[in-house]
Order: structure tokens, then sequence, then C-alpha cells
């Protein structure tokens, strides 16, 4: 299949969701909702929300009613990036190519506009079981994934462990265990939801549990590189950031070549994960395959 054909589609598919949420919206505050369209509709890959539907089609489900729940984690994702580029944590002038929130809105704008996009994304899975075809079952499952995913234990709890690393001698399994919950995840509950809205069997659900922790690793892994090899065109933000803020990274472990064969082993466990699925997980195969090879 054509990987990026597919990901261009699907993205299509999200962003329309997304142009949608904000589209005539006529409520005050009107700053906070520019500023929270500024971000989430700034562009970017969607992998977090695709993710959910090509776990969800792996099942056999690819209905338009699951689009508020893959979106609720872009909500998720751009609040995140929010705060990460406030002065008080990365301290980044640019994002996917522009200026940053806060460089816009200033910082206390910035904030607000990252909190008003948490607490959206866990309005978008509770919607009234007559607006969707989903049990109220499957949308407490898909909440509760999606607080552990960005929560204390997940990347709210990775990015304090990565803060408290900077400039620090960490060994490489401390680094791990930092982006397993900062980046890992979140991944994690994208694909968790898409299994959870396919309704699969425990087993399923295990593979694919496994499957994101993998690719999870994976695209981390793939983001040190890029840091330290990329471009601020190629990366919509300065590169070279990590080694400013004495960050270790899997290049500083493995040096550059290493850090990408690791990743490779790592895309390699993630498909061998989806043996018990046929040809419509082709979508999770490949999106493996990408999240190495991409420039961006």
């Amino acid at each position: 299949m054509n990987i990026q054909s597919y990901l261009d589609s699907q993205r299509t598919r999200v962003d329309g969701f997304l142009e949608k949420v904000f589209l005539g919206n006529t409520l005050e505050p009107s700053v906070l909702y520019q500023s929270m369209r500024y971000s989430l509709l700034a562009g970017g890959k969607r992998i977090r929300p695709v993710l959910t539907i090509a776990a969800a089609q792996a099942l056999g489900y690819d209905k338009d009613d699951m689009l508020p729940l893959a979106a609720a984690l872009e909500f998720v994702h751009t609040y995140s990036l929010i705060h990460d580029d406030l002065p008080a944590m990365d301290d980044d002038d640019y994002r996917r190519g522009r200026l940053t929130n806060h460089k816009v809105y200033g910082e206390g704008m910035a904030i607000l506009a990252g909190d008003g996009l948490l607490t959206m994304a866990f309005e978008l899975c509770s919607l009234k079981e007559n607006d969707v075809s989903f049990s109220y079952q499957q949308q407490l499952a898909i909440v509760r994934e999606l607080a552990q995913g960005s929560g204390h234990q997940g990347m709210v709890g990775g990015q304090v462990m990565d803060i408290q690393a900077e400039n620090q001698d960490i060994e490489l399994s401390h680094l791990q265990r930092i982006h397993a919950y900062k980046t890992g995840r979140l991944i994690r509950a994208a694909v968790r939801i898409g299994g959870i809205i396919g309704e699969a069997t425990p087993t399923q659900l295990e593979c694919l549990s496994g499957y994101a922790e993998d690719i999870g690793l994976a695209f981390q892994v793939a983001d040190d590189v890029l840091n330290m090899v990329g471009t601020r065109e190629e990366l919509g933000k300065n590169a070279g950031t990590d080694e400013k803020r004495g960050k270790k990274t899997y290049p500083t472990f493995l040096g550059v070549e290493g850090a990408r064969q690791f990743g490779e082993q790592c895309v390699d466990r993630a498909i061998a994960r989806l043996s018990e699925f046929g040809p419509s997980a082709d979508p999770l195969r490949h999106i493996a395959i990408y999240i190495m090879a991409r420039r961006t």
C-alpha cells in the first residue's frame, strides 16, 4: 500500500472534523478559541488520531462516528505541545513552522488554551449515546485510556521525569522509562482506543498494546535523531535543542546510526506483534515503518 496516500487521506478526514468543531464558533471569550484554534489547526501529521483510526480499521470498523474519539488524541497532543514550548518548559519560539502559541498570544493565554484543549478532549469522548454508536461502557473505557495515557502515570509523569533528568548523568534504561511515559503512553492510548472502538478481544487488545509500546519507542528514537541531524525547515522548529538543554537522547548513548538501528528493531518487533491480524492491519504495519523513515 502507499502509506503516504493513506496518511494524507486519514489526516484530511481528521482535519475536516477539527475544522467542524470550531466552525462558526462565536462563544466568548473569543481570544481563547482563537488561541486554541491557532495551535490545533497549525498542521501536523495527526499520527495519534490516525493510529486510532487504523487500529479500529484493523478490527473492521471504519465509521465516521469514531472521529470525535480519534480527534481527542490530537487535542491532548496539541495541549502538550503548547505547554512544552513555554519558557518554563522547553522555551521554544517555533512549532510546526510558525511562532509558538505563547509568542503570539502571551504565556497566560497559551497556558489557558492548553487547558481548554485538554478538557475539551474529554468532552469529545463523552458525547451522548444518541450522538454516537458506542455504548457507555466503551466510552468509559476510552475516557480511562485517555486519562491514563495523558496523566500522572502517562505523558505528564514522563514530562516530570524528563525535566528532572536535564543535565543529569542518567543511564539508557532510565531514558527508556522517561519516554515510555512521555511519548509512549499517549500513543498506546491512541491504539488501544481504536481497539475499544473496534471491540477487540482481550488477545487482540494485548497485541495492539505491544505494537503501540514498540512504535512509541521508535517514534521517540526518530525524534531524537531528527533533533540532532534535521534542519529547522524540516522540523518546523529549531534543531539541536536537546543538546543545548543538557538532555540525554538515544544518539547520546548509541550514536546516530546506532539509534537508527535500535529504532528499526522496535519497528520489526511492532510489526511482529500484529501476526494475529490479516491485511486489514496493513496500515498499522506501514505506519510503524513510516515512523522511522520520516524526515519531519
